[in-house]
């Protein structure tokens, strides 16, 4: 099967709680009286009619502000958040490094997280069996992968979350930010393995805000800004699109921090 993602006119709405702990006596009487407080709740507009289409062979860079929609598009994708509008089809399997080691349990051990948050993944018991050997190989924490992680340095997390996301050869793979956890020799046999992947796949969604990794490892990328996509192309002119028309609409100080410059050669591809 070819690895394809559609996202066809996709609009997510999120909600804001202003009160998130009203008092006791004000959601009493608001429970008698069918009042509620309008402005109590707020709904803005995350994702904004979303259309785009990956096919194999992508290697797809996504870059904006913070705000813009990015990382919560890649969850639109893996199912996390489903759209209020539109749809997203999605074929071949997706393999998510996205918040690595969000569901770690603290008082169980390295080796029983690799299982649970395998499970979080979708792969079965049967593959973690397979695969336990590798991950904790790869980790480097085969002295520590029986104490409770709890015990763990976040050097040592991190190395944990990266091998068990890292170690399945993806049909489609989608990285919020590359890993940079860990001592140099770690953080460099990750980049490695990353790398790899990226040339292994059928497909890959990469965002990020060092345009140098985004200029390397893509051979195409959209921008985003304000739950929009607002520039789809090779990876140099959107890059200079993103440079010059979108993070200038920050303070110039804020602006050279997220776009520094860059030279031309290093963009050619």
């Amino acid at each position: 099967m070819t690895q394809q993602i559609q996202i066809q006119n996709a609009s997510l709405k999120f909600r804001i709680y202003r009160n998130r702990a009203p008092a006791l006596k004000e959601a009493v009487i608001g429970l008698l009286t069918g009042k509620r407080d309008k402005d109590a709740v707020t709904e803005f507009d995350a994702l904004k009619k979303i259309n785009l289409t990956i096919r194999a062979g992508d290697r797809l860079g996504v870059i904006g502000l913070n705000g813009a929609g990015k990382s919560t598009m890649l969850k639109m994708i893996v199912g996390i958040y489903p759209p209020h509008q539109g749809r997203v089809l999605v074929q071949g399997k997706i393999t998510p490094l996205i918040e690595l080691g969000t569901g770690f349990d603290f008082e169980l051990s390295g080796r029983e997280n690799i299982y649970l948050n395998g499970a979080l993944l979708g792969r079965s018991y049967q593959q973690m069996r397979q695969l336990e050997a590798k991950i904790i190989e790869f980790s480097e924490l085969e002295e520590f992968i029986d104490l409770p992680i709890k015990y763990y340095s976040s050097g040592m997390h991190g190395r944990l979350a990266f091998s068990i996301g890292a170690i399945v050869e993806p049909e489609i793979l989608l990285v919020d930010e590359i890993f940079a956890t860990g001592d140099a020799h770690f953080v460099q046999k990750a980049t490695d393995r990353m790398r790899h992947l990226f040339n292994s796949s059928g497909i890959t969604l990469l965002v990020s805000h060092n345009l140098h990794q985004i200029s390397d490892l893509c051979n195409r990328v959209i921008v985003m800004h304000k739950g929009e996509i607002v520039g789809d192309g090779p990876p140099a002119e959107m890059i200079n699109y993103y440079v010059n028309d979108v993070a200038h609409l920050l303070k110039p100080a804020a602006a050279a921090a997220v776009a520094p410059p860059i030279e031309p050669q290093l963009l050619a591809k």
